[in-house]
């Protein structure tokens, strides 16, 4: 049985939409697990938008071979719970399966169960957490993360992407993908899959680099040399490496690279293009060297991305 805890004011959708996922499946799979909502306070716990959703103790729930916690604005006193700290702690000391959706990664951190591990959460939470929890190594552009028996994912919907990588693990990708067609998605996204465009995320409020952003994105096969940046900013390199950096929140090598995966990525996935000619058109020349950058950023190397998006296509058709 796959437990999904919820407390006062939990975000409904990092529930249901998980639920959702493993209802499908296991239809698909009769002997995959039921879900079941539980608690440490039984009976019925008030969402965040008010829907009440009917939960069982979740200390009787003997036979859970997996917990999952959905974030919200409860979260906070939900964290402080003592019974929950203990729960998740010994859920994971007996090699059992333990996640969160979106803020619930608190709750997971607050136990100390991600200490020396890589995680993520909600984009808008990663000053916060990063700065509370110095001890997580933060992925705040990632999907969903997996490491061991501890999964973390971030924000709302993004526990459907966990719970289908979750089926997949356990049912092997045909059913995930099967499972995402019934639910009428468009494809699963892999872990590493930003939470958003990269391009908006860099864009700052004053807007002072956006057309530069703009125009490196549509240059990428250019050499793209700091000083050339600065030269179309119209200010010193040290400077503007300075003054990009503050309001960016990156270098602006960092920048490039990631606009190049992002727009590599969307070519391997949507074209038939070769590899080659992908890396030379986005600036990264040598294909082994995207080859690197595409394991650092997503885990994987183009390829097994490609042929994951087919894969996706085919169950679509």
């Amino acid at each position: 049985m796959i437990g999904l805890f919820i407390f006062p004011r939990f975000q409904i959708l990092d529930v249901t939409g998980p639920a959702a996922v493993f209802e499908i499946a296991r239809r698909l799979v009769p002997t995959a697990p039921e879900v079941r909502m539980v608690a440490i306070d039984p009976g019925l716990v008030r969402s965040s938008c008010g829907v009440e959703v009917m939960a069982s103790d979740v200390a009787k729930e003997r036979g859970m071979s997996a917990l999952i916690t959905a974030g919200g604005l409860g979260v906070e006193d939900a964290m402080e719970c003592k019974r929950t700290q203990t729960l998740f702690r010994t859920m994971a000391r007996q090699k059992r399966l333990v996640a969160s959706v979106c803020t619930g990664a608190y709750i997971l951190a607050r136990t100390g169960l991600l200490d020396g591990r890589k995680a993520t959460t909600h984009w808008q939470e990663t000053s916060n957490f990063a700065a509370r929890f110095p001890k997580v190594r933060l992925e705040p552009d990632r999907i969903f993360h997996r490491e061991g028996n501890v999964w973390t994912s971030a924000g709302v919907t993004a526990g459907i992407d966990l719970a289908l990588a979750m089926v997949a693990d356990t049912h092997g990708e045909e059913i995930a993908m099967a499972t995402a067609r019934q639910l009428v998605l468009y494809h699963r996204r892999s872990g590493g899959q930003t939470q958003f465009s990269t391009l908006l995320e860099l864009k700052s409020p004053n807007g002072r680099f956006s057309a530069l952003l703009t125009w490196i994105r549509e240059n990428l096969d250019k050499p793209l040399t700091v000083e050339m940046l600065a030269d179309r900013a119209g200010l010193s390199a040290r400077h503007f490496a300075r003054i990009f950096t503050n309001e960016t929140g990156t270098t602006p090598a960092k920048a490039i690279e990631r606009l190049r995966l992002e727009v590599a990525r969307e070519r391997i996935e949507s074209s038939g293009d070769l590899i080659e000619i992908i890396a030379t058109g986005t600036g990264f020349r040598d294909p082994e060297r995207m080859r690197r950058s595409f394991i650092r950023a997503y885990g994987q190397p183009p390829q097994a991305m490609r042929r994951a998006a087919r894969l996706a296509k085919g169950a679509e058709a």
